[in-house]
């Protein structure tokens, strides 16, 4: 019987050296739950029944990944859980305030070992509900007081149009975070994020939901693999820009190849459905693990010089057209990442005055998702906050991408000065913002209307 994957001598020592030398790993395999069955009238109830169901479901998911790592030589860095909006498990209950369903999760993610659990999520792009307004009442609090639990906001998509009033809200709910957790950096606003066109299956933090359109359960991946991609592009100094792409198709194919392999073995194990390979590139603070110094390699000087919006487009339409040769499901984001803590190419960037945030919103528009991980000064207006977030928002909704923001106003820091957030989240150079008001527009409210492409039907 044919297997669905084959590996030659070659392959294998290539991989072995893509482990070894260029930071190849699967970045995150994360289980999808759905929590649906979960939500009562009673608040108290459906925390046990949250608990119980995410302790059972994901009770062996770190025990597995680490086993199919070390069976196959690949490290799984992170093991997450995504789970049903909460907004849509806590409505029932009739509570305003669903902080003690985000501590449940957070105890939950504690008991199987996860770093992270995706979820404490709204989907708000026409309006509110009752769990929407809810989980709103309780996203300051809620971040301050958990460690591992994450929160998305979906504001925008192209086929409804953009609900300006909850991005309003957000501005002001992200400065209230950050005062809360202003003893951290304002680490609290690096577990909320804000979209316009939220894919259902992502299994990167801290945008993962299990999305409505989701089975009962399932396991995604999201590779990564800049390093690999980095030394490829190194390689080849002379060839053309036609060819470099090819380069990094092919070693994308390799890299999701891979991937798939090892997140398929694990639903295996799991007895849960395998989902989807998420391709994106996504950053680290390790040495050579740079989407801005593949950039660089590609020919520029530094990061945010002109250039950088055609070098990142090219970068990510060959990510996504090797990748999607080599996965039976792409899904999620897919493409690259570039947010400024995670990547040293970036910090410098921005350090050397070479990246801007004017900058960054553009290359935003050619990448997998949108402005990531950026610190600015903690006085920043939260009408301020809110129209980056409307910018960002834009360019999703008219070019019919996912985009997001995911924006970190730390108490007490100014333009130049550095936060050090830890671990995977690194650290950030604080960004200069345009300080000229948008307040009279903010303050309009409304909903901007869904551009003309949503009426493709």
């Amino acid at each position: 019987m044919p297997t669905l994957f084959s590996f030659t001598p070659e392959e294998i020592l290539e991989t072995i050296r893509m482990v070894q030398v260029e930071n190849l790993d699967i970045r995150t395999i994360t289980l999808g739950i759905s929590l649906r069955d979960c939500a009562t009238g009673s608040l108290k109830e459906t925390c046990r029944r949250v608990y119980d169901k995410i302790t059972r479901r994901a009770e062996k998911l770190v025990t597995v990944g680490e086993e199919v790592a070390t069976a196959y030589g690949i490290p799984i860095v992170n093991k997450r859980i995504a789970v049903t909006p909460i907004a849509q498990v806590g409505e029932p209950s009739g509570e305003s305030d669903l902080t003690p369903l985000a501590r449940t999760l957070d105890r939950a993610a504690e008991a199987v070992g996860v770093n992270f659990i995706g979820g404490f999520s709204a989907l708000v792009h026409k309006g509110f509900t009752k769990g929407d307004r809810a989980i709103f009442n309780s996203l300051p609090e809620a971040l301050a007081t958990t460690e591992r639990v994450c929160a998305s906001i979906n504001v925008a998509t192209t086929r409804a149009g953009m609900n300006m009033d909850a991005i309003a809200e957000l501005g002001q709910l992200i400065k209230e975070t950050a005062q809360l957790t202003a003893d951290r950096g304002g680490i609290g606003c690096a577990k909320l994020v804000t979209f316009c066109n939220a894919p259902e299956d992502n299994p990167f933090m801290a945008g993962a939901f299990h999305g409505p359109g989701e089975p009962e359960c399932v396991l995604n991946v999201g590779i990564s693999g800049p390093g690999v991609v980095l030394a490829a592009v190194r390689q080849h100094p002379e060839a053309d820009l036609g060819k470099l792409a090819t380069i990094i198709k092919n070693t994308a194919f390799k890299v999701t190849r891979m991937g798939e392999l090892v997140g398929r073995e694990v639903s295996a194990r799991l007895g849960v459905p395998f989902g989807i390979v998420d391709l994106s590139l996504a950053p680290t603070n390790a040495l050579g693990d740079s989407v801005a110094e593949i950039l660089e390699a590609i020919g520029l000087e530094r990061c945010g010089a002109h250039g950088t919006t055609a070098a990142l487009a090219l970068l990510n339409d060959a990510v996504k057209k090797g990748g999607a040769m080599a996965s039976s499901y792409v899904g999620g984001l897919s493409g690259a990442f570039i947010p400024v803590s995670e990547d040293n190419g970036m910090i410098r960037a921005v350090e050397s005055g070479a990246l801007s945030l004017a900058k960054l919103e553009a290359m935003t528009a050619v990448c997998s998702v949108g402005l990531d991980m950026f610190a600015i000064p903690g006085d920043t207006p939260a009408d301020i906050i809110a129209a980056i977030i409307a910018d960002e928002a834009a360019i999703g909704m008219i070019n019919n991408k996912t985009t997001a923001v995911r924006v970190i106003p730390v108490p007490g820091k100014k333009p130049g000065e550095l936060v050090e957030f830890g671990g995977l989240l690194g650290r950030a150079p604080v960004m200069d913002v345009n300080n000229f008001s948008p307040a009279s527009m903010i303050r309009r409210g409304g909903r901007i209307p869904a551009p003309l492409q949503a009426l493709g039907n």
